[in-house]
């Protein structure tokens, strides 16, 4: 494994197992940079579940995506005090009011994580943002003229206007915002390796793809913790990255 650089692969733990969870973050110590974990794993497991998982020794993504009223979001960075995670989520659609009650309860936290806004989920298509940005229902989605990336550039553009630490975005969107500041976090799911088989993520790219466009961080579920060997995987896809970045 190549260590002469820092590894951007964050692998989606998504089980509600915690045995499951503490199984793979043991095997995948060394060959992933983080480990993300969701709702799926949240809702199952909660702050404790969250704490044994940080005995892993690898740092936690906590991605819960917040999307509430200003005050209920405040409330809900708050309740993190006590966990150790570097980078945590919120929607951007939810606004800037929403937005800067999560970036002031999060610098009060005692190890300060970075604060990332999800723009648009990489599950969705064109014709799915059509339907929501149309006018009437009963005009044709072609005369919705933005397209899935505009739009999903745009709220990351939003995302650095309210001050967040950067964005969840699909792969085809990241040189656009990078080219808006190149310092700007970029994590990236919707990856899949060569190969890959087809499942609900519909704007993929392989691994080296993103990282070539400027991807800082790689959100990698399936095809590592589905795999026989996730270690081997996790490897294979980190070396597949040459020297990218």
């Amino acid at each position: 494994m190549n260590t002469s650089r820092p590894n951007p692969i964050i692998c989606a733990v998504d089980t509600t197992d915690i045995e499951q969870a503490r199984a793979l973050a043991a095997q995948l110590s060394g060959h992933v940079g983080a480990l993300k974990l969701g709702l799926e794993f949240f809702t199952a497991q909660g702050a404790a579940g969250v704490r044994e998982m940080e005995k892993a020794g690898l740092p936690i993504f906590l991605d819960l995506k917040f999307h509430d009223i200003p005050n209920t979001v405040a409330g809900a960075v708050r309740a993190l005090h006590g966990l150790n995670v570097f980078m945590l989520t919120v929607h951007v659609s939810g606004g800037e009011a929403m937005i800067q009650a999560a970036k002031e309860e999060a610098s009060k936290l005692p190890s300060r994580p970075k604060v990332i806004g999800v723009t648009v989920l990489t599950s969705l298509e064109e014709d799915d943002i059509k339907q929501l940005l149309r006018r009437n229902w009963n005009d044709d989605l072609s005369d919705v003229k933005l397209t899935i990336e505009d739009y999903a550039a745009n709220l990351g553009r939003m995302a650095h206007i309210y001050g967040l630490d950067g964005a969840v975005c699909s792969p085809h969107e990241v040189t656009r915002l990078k080219k808006m500041d190149a310092d700007f976090t970029l994590v990236v799911p919707g990856i899949r390796p060569a190969g890959s088989g087809k499942d609900d993520q519909k704007r993929t790219m392989t691994p080296a793809e993103a990282m070539a466009k400027g991807a800082d961080y790689l959100v990698i579920g399936r095809p590592i913790t589905a795999a026989k060997d996730p270690k081997k995987a996790a490897a294979d896809i980190f070396a597949s990255l040459g020297e990218t970045k």
